[in-house]
């Protein structure tokens, strides 16, 4: 999305949030942002209004640092007229589908005594002219996601007919959770009958993901190191039979059908690929319509190449950073190296797959010169067909503290999508899993 009239960043200013969770606008500082552990104003390229769809949150025990034009200094706002001086929070955007942040809010951490849940925190001012403002632009022209297609009525209507027409579908049963409970817009497309449908099918993980939206360790949660979970995963492991009554009903009745392993709501598919296999063969014995992907961590070689030969036709690769050093801290893999990783991605191109990589981005990391140059390097190698640019739901502070890197000279994720674009003309840059044919 884009404005006619640039934003002008000194006419965006910084906003609070009082206990209540009312937000106020400061009447003189203005916003900032926070790229890691560090803060600066935006720029005019960075800014955009808030799209629709957008959630806002504040942020406990965080006051919001401001510019104090005056003084020309990054400062805590403390007090502020008519708001009072005690417990000001700060506050933060939480964008829809399709779009990829630039910036963190830029807050003050430092009586933060908790973690905060698995969102991807933005930074959001006001400006007179605007309104809301953030730091964003969107990545992916596919409308298909967006939220006022999913209308909640008919979601529970298709769901009640799934289920009496097979209620012994132990993964119809916990997908209509999935669509009713945890609003999983995937579940809800299955329900709806069309575009992108989920079928999560392993409740194990060979990694232990930092910011996994499925399993956190209760020790972790108990010490405040980590958060609750924000979905519940699968714990049973799906048969072929209750695949295929998803998968070929959906990939006859749905416009552009995409049929996806790994969800949100499971580990990692891979160690059920075995099982995906035996799915795969059975429905291109039937239909040789709609895209067959999986998304996953990569870590086994052999089963990626099993998957390409059985009939999948695309592989989403999720990766923070294509450098080891930064890797290994967020998934904490168990069992397997990043350079089995790397075997994955050669496998995925030999078999004849489409190759995405699902890159959990996080300003002032993900656009640091030697993350820029490995992710570049990556692409270039395994042929990169797709590269998603996904907001990493994890708190900021919580995120940061994983390294000892200083991840030095950041270029920021604007121009890290600029340099993409100009060095891989051809690479699809994009948010969502694409419908191949």
């Amino acid at each position: 999305m884009s404005t006619p009239k640039p934003i002008d960043p000194n006419s965006v200013f910084a906003l609070v949030a009082n206990r209540d969770g009312e937000i106020f606008d400061h009447p003189e500082w203005l916003m900032l942002g926070a790229a890691g552990r560090n803060n600066r104003q935006p720029t005019s390229a960075e800014l955009i209004p808030l799209p629709a769809g957008s959630r806002l949150f504040f942020l406990p025990d965080c006051p919001p640092l401001g510019w104090d034009r005056e003084t020309r200094k990054k400062r805590p706002i403390s007090r502020l007229k008519g708001v009072g001086n005690s417990g000001l929070q700060g506050v933060a955007a939480f964008l829809p589908p399709a779009y990829s942040r630039f910036l963190l809010p830029a807050v003050s951490y430092r009586n933060k005594e908790y973690t905060l849940p698995l969102w991807a925190y933005t930074a959001i001012g006001w400006s007179e002219d605007v309104g809301y403002v953030t730091t964003a632009c969107r990545v992916d022209e596919n409308r298909q996601w967006e939220p006022e297609y999913f209308d909640d009525h008919e979601v529970v209507a298709g769901v009640d007919k799934k289920l009496l027409r097979y209620p012994e579908n132990r993964l119809i049963d916990h997908m209509s959770r999935c669509a009713v409970d945890y609003h999983c817009f995937a579940a809800k497309n299955f329900f709806l009958g069309r575009w992108e449908c989920p079928l999560p099918v392993s409740p194990t993980c060979n990694a232990n993901c930092i910011g996994c939206l499925s399993h956190q360790e209760e020790v972790e949660i108990k010490k405040g190191e980590s958060c609750p979970a924000s979905h519940e995963r699968i714990n049973f492991v799906p048969s072929v039979k209750e695949l295929l009554e998803i998968a070929l009903p959906h990939i006859e009745v749905a416009e552009n059908p995409v049929l996806s392993f790994g969800q949100g709501c499971e580990g990692d598919p891979i160690l059920q690929a075995d099982r995906i296999c035996e799915f795969a063969r059975e429905v291109r014995k039937t239909t040789s319509s709609g895209t067959l992907n999986v998304n996953t961590n990569a870590s086994l070689p052999k089963k990626v190449r099993a998957m390409a030969t059985a009939g999948m036709d695309a592989i989403r690769v999720s990766i923070n950073s294509a450098r080891i050093d930064t890797y290994l801290p967020y998934y904490r893999p168990r069992g397997y190296a990043f350079a089995d990783v790397l075997e994955s991605l050669k496998e995925a191109k030999t078999g004849g797959l489409h190759l995405a990589i699902n890159l959990l981005v996080m300003p002032g990391v993900s656009d640091a010169e030697a993350e820029v140059t490995a992710l570049l390097e990556l692409i270039d190698n395994y042929k990169v067909d797709q590269l998603q640019m996904r907001n990493l739901c994890i708190d900021p502070r919580q995120y940061c503290d994983l390294f000892d890197d200083e991840f030095a000279n950041p270029i920021g994720i604007v121009n890290l999508l600029k340099r993409l674009k100009q060095e891989f003309p051809d690479l699809h840059i994009g948010y969502f899993n694409r419908f191949l044919g």
